[in-house]
């Protein structure tokens, strides 16, 4: 019995502990610029910068923050760099998802013992604020999963950077956390990517969505929502599907050129406030025919929220068992019709918006249309 127990104890345990989202880094054109936009646009507030300055020659990165979201951007300084490669190829687009974990040099292990792609064997870095542990692997297109291990270190963001001082820092908007991660892969890979999350990373597939489920009369696509043991990441995992017309998914690889980071879901726990802040500040958002409130209560029930200013700003509601939840879309955030941004407030949902996805695709063709790539 002693022995039984003790199995079932090693079964159930995590072998890849994660404790949210550390940060997540951006290749950009021009880092500078864009750290700017995202300041001005997104309420985010400086924190560290990395370049020539602080011993970095190679590249310039911005380190912003906004309670507990890190966005670096990062821009090469030559044109031959590996980086420059990668934008020409994609454009400004997610190149690093970090994970913060408690063992960096663990985690590498149990991945990569598992079959996964090395992209950085484990490191320890060292300055006067103490030490930080990094190692990391591939996932989808040249996505990359790094482990970060915090819990000796006590600077700002990590060796190498230095404060970043700005006279001009924008009212944040009250974006809290890294909700979620969507990504993007190409036909008949969403189950390989799914058994990546499952067999090396330890996920499991919480919420399957077929073509049936996800379609317009025009384009359908299929997804997988991929969550580890605590709930503190999760990432949905797209794949196009047979339809009339070209899906938003196959339009992303067209236009990134591979797998990768179609959209990152930032939480509020004010969607109106957060949404209406954006607005004022440029952000543009997808938008649904204000039919869709018309019976709104009718398909959701009562929620507390006035429909009014929902419908005046788009904000679409869901209702799953566990309570319900307010979302809305940005346009891509760059002129390549690729990342862009979802806000959302969860009251108490656990879900991601399915009763939404006709509409919001209907009004994701839309803007196909307008580029002509539907």
């Amino acid at each position: 019995m002693k022995t039984e127990t003790t199995e079932n104890k090693t079964q159930n345990t995590d072998f890849l502990p994660l404790n949210g989202t550390d940060y997540i880094e951006m290749y950009v054109g021009n880092a500078k610029q864009a750290a700017h936009f995202y300041k001005t646009a997104f309420g985010f507030q400086n924190l560290a910068y990395a370049g020539p300055e602080t011993g970095v020659k190679d590249r310039a990165s911005y380190v912003l923050i906004q309670n507990k979201i890190r966005l670096v951007l990062t821009t090469p300084l030559y044109p031959e760099h590996p980086i420059s490669e990668q934008l020409t190829k994609h454009g400004d687009g997610v190149k690093i998802i970090a994970l913060w974990v408690d063992d960096a040099y663990k985690s590498y292990h149990e991945t990569v013992s598992r079959g996964a792609e090395s992209y950085m064997e484990p490191q320890t870095l060292e300055d006067e604020n103490g030490v930080l542990k990094m190692s990391g692997i591939y996932t989808y297109g040249e996505t990359v999963h790094l482990f970060v291990e915090r819990k000796n270190y006590h600077g700002l963001f990590m060796p190498g950077f230095a404060k970043w001082e700005s006279h001009y820092n924008p009212e944040e908007t009250g974006l809290l956390y890294v909700d979620h991660c969507v990504g993007n892969v190409g036909w008949n890979q969403m189950d390989k990517w799914v058994k990546f999350y499952e067999d090396i990373m330890g996920f499991k597939n919480i919420l399957t969505f077929d073509d049936k489920q996800i379609s317009t009369e025009y384009s359908a696509l299929m997804s997988k929502v991929m969550s580890n043991g605590n709930g503190y990441v999760k990432f949905p995992i797209n794949e196009p599907a047979e339809g009339k017309k070209k899906s938003q998914v196959e339009e992303y690889l067209d236009f990134y050129g591979d797998e990768g980071v179609q959209h990152i879901a930032i939480a509020t726990n004010n969607i109106v406030d957060t949404v209406t802040k954006l607005q004022d500040r440029g952000v543009e958002f997808l938008k649904v025919p204000t039919v869709y409130y018309d019976d709104l209560e009718a398909r959701v029930g009562k929620i507390e929220e006035d429909i009014e200013p929902l419908k005046e700003l788009g904000i679409l509601v869901d209702r799953d068992e566990e309570g319900y939840l307010l979302q809305i879309f940005t346009k891509p955030v760059e002129d390549r019709p690729t990342l862009f941004f979802e806000i959302i407030q969860r009251k108490g949902a656990k879900s991601f918006g399915a009763g939404n996805f006709k509409a919001l695709f209907e009004a994701l063709e839309r803007e196909q249309e307008l580029r002509g790539n539907l």
